[in-house]
């Protein structure tokens, strides 16, 4: 799977440089290529903005500056998305469906967002992460490169990503490890127990109740 993102702030993506997804970009089970806008600004100051036309707040980034940016891939095949507020809301099912395309170009906004012109001629879908506005697009970039990448074979085990949150429809069941006492709070005694079968049953209750408190919408579905 390769990513191509389309920033103008490229050093913000070094986390994605550690953990799981770093090696998976070690082990090439995945790519990211960051391109920085800014350098294909004509501009002897690398301008990429300018104020929006009918006035109101803030500043616009320029199409002919994006376009260029997009045509330096020299590629026509890829998914184009842009991360906007105004896109469809990311969830499981987009995550999974994504991650069996082989290439996804990633458009970050800033400042009041990109001209509508550039956005209509190379984007192929606009996602958002959430009902909330953000300074930029670069962290929806990580979300969306980070959910994506979990499932593109070989980056993780497969049965991590079978019973985790969302992955059957529920929220995934509590999870313990060692003290076996901390703080004065035991293990549950059936995760002690050995019995396998029990310790399903167990984690299936879990999982259905804290959907019912959290997310019953998801029960709704």
């Amino acid at each position: 799977m390769k990513f191509d993102v389309l920033t103008l702030f490229p050093e913000m993506f070094s986390s994605l440089e550690q953990s799981i997804i770093g090696r998976a970009v070690e082990n090439e089970q995945i790519s990211i290529n960051l391109v920085n806008i800014r350098d294909f600004s004509t501009d002897k100051h690398k301008k990429v903005d300018d104020t929006p036309y009918g006035g109101g707040a803030g500043m616009v980034m320029m199409p002919d500056v994006v376009y260029r940016a997009y045509e330096s891939l020299n590629n026509k095949t890829a998914k184009v998305i842009y991360m906007s507020p105004k896109g469809k809301t990311l969830n499981q099912e987009k995550v999974e469906e994504l991650s069996k395309e082989n290439h996804l170009i990633i458009l970050c906004g800033h400042y009041e967002g990109i001209d509508q012109r550039v956005l209509d001629k190379i984007v192929d879908e606009e996602i958002s992460i959430g009902d909330y506005v953000l300074t930029g697009g670069e962290i929806p970039a990580m979300v969306l490169i980070d959910s994506v990448s979990r499932y593109v074979k070989g980056v993780l085990k497969e049965e991590s990503i079978k019973e985790e949150s969302f992955s059957n429809g529920l929220l995934e069941y509590p999870q313990y490890t060692r003290p076996e006492i901390f703080q004065g709070e035991k293990v549950p005694e059936i995760l002690l127990s050995g019995n396998h079968q029990e310790i399903d049953k167990w984690r299936k209750e879990k999982s259905l109740e804290i959907t019912k408190k959290n997310r019953p919408d998801l029960l709704e579905k």
